[in-house]
């Protein structure tokens, strides 16, 4: 080894002694007759110090050492003068006696900092420079800890790591697919898995009973601060078992992964269906950090006269505790949220209920004192607070009263990061209609079983056919789901039918499931939890590109190695793909 040790392991125990170290300039000072440098590796920050009077040469070295040159020392570790308890090494410091240059760097593009002033693309093109920043290390290692904690946990539960394939065949469910062509199959084309979805269920047909991967995923799809182009997932699947059994197994993932990255303790998770999450909370993973559910006052406010509420599928609200005071200005900037164009409401009607115990609301006119005080008595509302309510097409106004609910919740401080409430979403529907089609899709996947009781259901109501599928939820994300799979050929070509597929097409796209099913599959199911998503939470933190390695940007694209990119001719013509590009014409 070139060192002794690391940057980040000495202290005072260690002063007297002769050490190497290796490292980056992390910064310098030069104070006349004496020149400091902060030597920086992985693991920490080791200050070098270098006194003009004692050896010159080694000093004028140092001096003309630039950021980021990668150095060998050799020295004594003496006590520092003017500690910095801040940092682990801060009581020490190295007298260096050899310097040895092992690699000069030019100036980087932006400083490396915790607080660099490198904007995200430059950053994002020198990756390997933002890499080095403390802030973006420490979540590559709580990444890493946690994979450690998640493989450590499903071993002790008799889980088997099978590797599955990354070239398979593309389906037409789900997300677009990247597709491969193939050289030796001309005109065939591979996919990168959306999932390890039928690998998965033939491993249980084989036998194998706890299988489990920390597996990499792609999917085609617009992208986001929780989304990537590729990305992974901790895909799990047993056999011989009922939903309970899953529940139990990977709540206990959850607990044991927040005990031991967070330190925190959690209770029994809280298990709420599909409809009472869109019910109370507009959407399908609440944050249930704090309360402000949702109350319908349809009841309550129509025939009244005033049309917006008349003429409403559903009106609800939400009750602001302590919020009566908001400002003119306050209550304007709400109702611009809510007509911004990816929340979509037309406007927003408010009720105060002010600490003297009067109620006064932006629809006075309609609704007197008498009237009001029904609405205070149906949120529950105490003098002192502000009731919020939307109107209009039911899920539209859902989905804009969620937006609402979480931007009031991050105003009044309610989703502290370091609070922690998960809780398991069940009774999904099996199905979802799509008007522009005309047809139904699987809200999961095909391979989703239906709840028992529900079956009968399948061909005179399939709208009302609930899925025995589960979400894993955790502060407002979507950590993972799954479900229980269909185990039996002809329920599975019943579901396969009621999605469209006729029975060639069928046996093209899974006619390799459907024929296992025939061997004596088990009973089983799974569960898929986003890995990059587990980690980012945990980091607290909405974007999970910080805590992947090399991320892809909003467009997909990789800024530092610039990909996607061009191939050649030769590679397109071996590859039998023609391009047609028209180029357009000159009038």
């Amino acid at each position: 080894m070139l060192r002794t040790h690391t940057c980040g392991e000495l202290s005072i125990k260690n002063e007297g002694q002769h050490v190497s170290l290796c490292g980056w300039v992390h910064k310098s000072r030069d104070l006349g007759g004496m020149t400091f440098i902060d030597l920086r590796d992985r693991y920490g920050i080791t200050q070098l110090a270098f006194n003009m009077e004692v050896n010159t040469t080694i000093c004028e070295t140092a001096r003309s050492l630039g950021r980021e040159f990668v150095l060998k020392i050799t020295g004594v570790v003496a006590e520092r003068s003017n500690k910095n308890l801040k940092i682990p090494t801060g009581e020490v410091e190295i007298i260096v006696s050899e310097i040895e240059v092992l690699n000069k760097s030019i100036t980087p593009p932006f400083t490396i900092e915790d607080n660099t002033d490198g904007g995200e693309e430059l950053r994002m093109k020198y990756r390997y420079l933002d890499l080095r920043r403390n802030v973006v290390k420490q979540n590559l290692l709580l990444r890493h800890k946690t994979a450690f904690e998640v493989r450590n946990y499903l071993n002790l539960q008799d889980f088997i790591e099978v590797e599955t394939p990354v070239l398979i065949k593309s389906t037409p469910e789900g997300a677009r697919d990247f597709v491969v062509p193939s050289r030796m199959n001309p005109g065939e084309f591979y996919a990168l898995p959306q999932s390890p979805q039928t690998f998965k269920q033939l491993l249980m047909i084989a036998g194998f009973d706890r299988y489990f991967q920390l597996v990499k995923c792609f999917r085609d799809e617009d992208l986001r601060a929780d989304r990537q182009p590729e990305f992974t997932q901790i895909d799990c699947e047993m056999s011989f078992i009922t939903q309970e059994d899953i529940l139990n197994t990977f709540e206990g993932l959850a607990k044991h992964l927040l005990k031991n990255i967070k330190g925190v303790e959690t209770k029994e998770f809280p298990r709420i269906t599909y409809a009472d999450a869109m019910k109370y909370y507009g959407n399908d993973k609440p944050d249930i950090r704090f309360e402000m559910k949702f109350v319908e006052l349809n009841h309550i406010v129509k025939e009244k006269g005033f049309k917006v509420f008349d003429d409403a599928e559903l009106v609800i609200g939400i009750c602001a505790k302590g919020c009566a005071e908001y400002s003119r200005k306050q209550l304007d900037e709400l109702t611009e949220f809510v007509k911004k164009p990816q929340i979509g409401a037309s406007g927003l009607v408010y009720l105060r209920y002010n600490t003297d115990g009067t109620l006064k609301s932006s629809v006075d006119k309609f609704y007197d004192e008498s009237e009001l005080k029904k609405w205070s008595e149906a949120l529950n509302a105490k003098p002192g607070d502000l009731i919020l309510v939307l109107a209009g097409k039911k899920e539209k106004t859902q989905k804009a009263l969620s937006e609402l609910r979480l931007e009031m919740g991050t105003r009044l401080g309610y989703r502290n990061p370091e609070v922690f409430a998960p809780l398991w979403v069940v009774d999904f529907p099996l199905l979802e209609w799509d008007e522009e089609t005309n047809r139904f899709y699987a809200k999961h996947h095909p391979f989703t079983s239906p709840k028992p009781e529900d079956i009968p259901l399948i061909d005179k109501s399939p709208a009302d056919v609930r899925a025995n599928a589960y979400d894993l939820v955790i502060n407002g994300v979507e950590i993972g789901g799954g479900s229980i799979r269909i185990f039996d050929k002809d329920l599975q070509n019943r579901m396969l039918r009621l999605l469209g597929f006729s029975e060639e097409d069928a046996q093209a796209q899974f006619g390799f499931l459907m024929n296992a099913f025939q061997f004596g599959a088990p009973p089983h199911g799974g569960i898929a939890l986003g890995f990059d998503r587990l980690c980012a939470l945990l980091g607290g933190s909405d974007s999970i590109r910080d805590y992947i390695a090399f991320p892809k940007n909003n467009s997909g694209r990789d800024m530092m190695i610039d990909s996607p990119s061009k191939i050649s001719d030769a590679q397109l013509k071996e590859l039998n793909i023609k391009v047609n590009i028209e180029v357009p014409k000159v009038s």
